[in-house]
């Protein structure tokens, strides 16, 4: 007797869900092992992710807590009572800490009256490629102030004529430098109109400004008072 066609889709759905199960069943043992062995590698990589992560910022948090207390001796102009943790930060850290490390000890050597080391270690930094051009910057113009007296004016011009520009985060400092400098060489246009621009520097300290307005109109520079100043 002949099989229904309701009978003949029972049946070869049957076979079909078979099948795929023995498939299923077939992949499950060739694929099964190297998939679970995926998955813990995974597991152990997101876990020691996240570990480093935890233990990164706990270091963080250590080089932060060791550099406050020396940068309060350096803001309340007291040398370092204890130098030696900004001098392994110094030599091992890298990056942000490591910098503001270097640039703690050199601002201590100058507090403790040897400004020809503080030059030196400003002047490492300033050429150390590894770090940001601000820091750089910085360091640039500390180690030529330091040195400003003992330099030609050639050399002051010459080591900030890249950071003595509008723009700058340190143009002011390093501007009425090199205006100093031009004016040492008699080059007094050049002087004025640079003293003149940093008088017009609103993001700079206003006693410097006053400063700078004040060497500019003695030069025959047209320069507005600077407000908040004395004028020196």
């Amino acid at each position: 007797m002949a099989r229904t066609p309701q009978t003949d889709e029972s049946f070869l759905r049957e076979v079909d869900d078979n099948l795929r199960q023995d498939q299923m069943v077939d992949l499950a043992r060739r694929w099964g092992p190297p998939i679970v062995t995926l998955l813990l590698v995974a597991l152990v990589l997101l876990a020691a992710g996240l570990w480093w992560r935890g233990h990164d910022a706990y270091q963080q948090g250590l080089k932060s807590e060791a550099l406050a207390k020396p940068l309060d001796d350096l803001e309340n102009n007291q040398p370092l009572s204890n130098p030696a943790p900004l001098r392994a930060m110094a030599a091992d850290s890298k990056g942000g800490y490591q910098a503001v490390a270097r640039l703690a000890l050199a601002a201590d050597a100058a507090r403790r009256g040897d400004p020809k080391a503080a030059a030196a270690d400003y002047t490492a930094i300033a050429g150390d490629s590894g770090l940001p051009q601000p820091i750089r910057d910085l360091a640039q113009v500390r180690a030529t102030a330091l040195q400003y007296d003992s330099i030609t004016p050639n050399a002051v011009i010459d080591r900030l004529k890249a950071i003595a520009v509008p723009g700058n985060a340190f143009f002011a400092s390093a501007g009425e430098m090199t205006a100093n400098a031009y004016l040492a060489l008699g080059q007094k246009d050049r002087a004025g109109q640079l003293f003149a621009t940093v008088a017009r520097d609103t993001s700079a300290p206003a006693t410097l400004r006053a400063r700078a307005a004040g060497m500019a109109t003695s030069l025959g520079q047209t320069v507005a008072p600077v407000a908040g100043a004395d004028t020196l």
